[in-house]
C-alpha cells in the first residue's frame, strides 16, 4: 500500500511529531555536527522517537537538509521584518541579513536553491522583486534584475561560506587562507600579476566585508539605472 505522508501508522508516534519540529531539531544538529554528522537515527534519538516515524514527515536526508536551509532563510526574514523601506537600503539590509543568517549556519549556504522552490527561498525572491519594483526601472526589467540580485545574494554567499565546510575540517579558516596565499605567492608574477601581489589581502580579508563590497557595486549600478521618480 502506498504511504501517505504526514499520517502515522497505527500505534505509531509520528502523530506527535511535525515537520516543523523535525526541521528545527535538524538545524540544531547540523549546527553542532555538520551535514555529515546528521543521521535520521541521531535525529530520532534527539526527538525521543523511532527513525521510521520521521519518514512520515520527511522523505530523506536531502529533503531534510533542504528544508533546514530554507528555515535558515526564514530566520533572515525575521531579522529584517520591514516591507516599507526605500528600495536601495531595503535590498542592502535584506542581503546582509541573508548573508549573516547563512554565515551562522554555514552548512546551509550551498542548499539554498536557485531558481527557488521552497517557501522561504520563494519569499526571498518575491521580497527582492517587490523592492526592485520601487526603483522605477521599467517593468520588463524587473525579472532579470531581481533574479540577478537574488543569485548574487545566495550564490556569492555560498561561494564565500561553503569552503569552510568542505575543506579538511582539521584546518581552520585562517590556516586554509594562509595555505592558499602561499600557493598564490608561488605563482609566476608574469602570468598571475594580480594574484601574486594580493596574497596579504587574501589572508586578512573579512568575508562579510567582501560580500558587502560586491553588493554595494551591484546596488550602485541599480541606482544609476533606476528612475529616481517613485513608480506611480
Amino acid at each position: 500500500m502506498q504511504r501517505t505522508r504526514g499520517r502515522a501508522p497505527t500505534g505509531g508516534r509520528a502523530g506527535a511529531l511535525s515537520q516543523e519540529l523535525i526541521v528545527g531539531a535538524a538545524v540544531a544538529l547540523l549546527d553542532e555536527l555538520g551535514e555529515r554528522g546528521l543521521t535520521f537515527r541521531l535525529l530520532a534519538k534527539q526527538l525521543n522517537t523511532g527513525p521510521g516515524a520521521l519518514y512520515w514527515h520527511v522523505s530523506n536526508k536531502d529533503e531534510l537538509v533542504a528544508l533546514a536551509a530554507d528555515q535558515v532563510l526564514g530566520d533572515a526574514f525575521a531579522a529584517h521584518p520591514s516591507r516599507d523601506e526605500e528600495a536601495g537600503s531595503g535590498l542592502r539590509a535584506l542581503a546582509v541579513a541573508v548573508f549573516d543568517a547563512l554565515d551562522r549556519h554555514p552548512w546551509a549556504a550551498s542548499h539554498v536553491s536557485a531558481p527557488p522552490t521552497l517557501a522561504n527561498a520563494l519569499r526571498l525572491l518575491d521580497r527582492i522583486g517587490t523592492l526592485v519594483a520601487r526603483t522605477g526601472l521599467p517593468t520588463e526589467r524587473h525579472f532579470e534584475v531581481s533574479t540577478a540580485i537574488s543569485y548574487y545574494i545566495t550564490g556569492v554567499s555560498a561561494q564565500i561560506i561553503t569552503p569552510r565546510t568542505t575543506h579538511d575540517t582539521t584546518i581552520n579558516r585562517d590556516d586554509f587562507l594562509a595555505r592558499t596565499a602561499q600557493r598564490w605567492e608561488a605563482l609566476d608574477p608574469a602570468d598571475y600579476p594580480f594574484l601574486t601581489r594580493t596574497t596579504q589581502h587574501l589572508r586578512d580579508h573579512a568575508d562579510r566585508d567582501q560580500f558587502i563590497a560586491g553588493l554595494d557595486l551591484l546596488l550602485d549600478g541599480l541606482n544609476t539605472n533606476a528612475d529616481p521618480r517613485p513608480p506611480a
